[in-house]
């Protein structure tokens, strides 16, 4: 008699195990968890980190990474006075928590990768054709800054937080590049040819006073 109770308890109690381990998810350390639901759609508000019920079937969990991500951005473009540059910019960044419904609303899982390369490709253009070739090499500080204040503006746009943005590779084309040497030749050549005639008239001077 009890071995038949047990029978017959034994598939109830599995459904349920299985309908208990389905309303049960997990937000590891670092993520967020967007709530679809197939009635009302996706919930305003992001689940924080921790153990959380849902409905089966009717519910279903979007995990997102907020943590903060290292990218590099790179592009060649043209100075003000129309010189290749060839510029890459490391962007440090992370999706804005409250409004994490509206990322994967208008732009998914990769948010990321659609938007970052795009803005940061727009604004390294518009800020380097502002500038010539040498202003880019003396003024590199404010060319930094004005890349990082408009991008942080484009950013926030598509609800993206930027933690730091800073220029690590800046380079400019052959004939640039080849002026440049040759402009810096010529000065030490200039200065060498200052301390030989410096060097010369001092030891006339000591000629003299001998």
């Amino acid at each position: 008699m009890a071995l038949q109770l047990a029978n017959r308890l034994v598939i109830p109690l599995g459904v349920a195990a299985a309908v208990l381990q389905a309303s049960i998810y997990d937000v590891p350390g670092g993520y967020r968890a967007v709530m679809f639901d197939r009635f009302s759609g996706v919930q305003n508000e992001a689940k924080p980190e921790g153990t959380h019920f849902l409905v089966p079937w009717l519910q279903r969990a979007i995990l997102y990474d907020c943590r903060i991500k290292p990218r590099n951005i790179s592009t060649t473009t043209g100075s003000k006075d129309l010189q290749m540059v060839s510029i890459t910019l490391r962007v440090l960044s992370r999706p804005d928590v409250t409004h994490l419904s509206k990322i994967y609303q208008s732009l998914g899982m990769d948010y990321d990768e659609r938007v970052l390369p795009s803005i940061g490709n727009e604004v390294l253009k518009s800020i380097v054709a502002q500038f010539d070739a040498a202003e880019l090499i003396t003024q590199r500080e404010v060319v930094s800054s004005r890349i990082r204040e408009d991008l942080l503006q484009r950013a926030g746009e598509f609800n993206l937080t930027l933690e730091d943005v800073s220029i690590t590779h800046l380079t400019f084309g052959k004939e640039f590049t080849q002026a440049v040497e040759a402009k810096q030749i010529a000065q030490q050549d200039a200065e060498r040819a200052k301390f030989i005639v410096e060097k010369a008239s001092i030891s006339k001077l000591v000629q003299a006073l001998y």
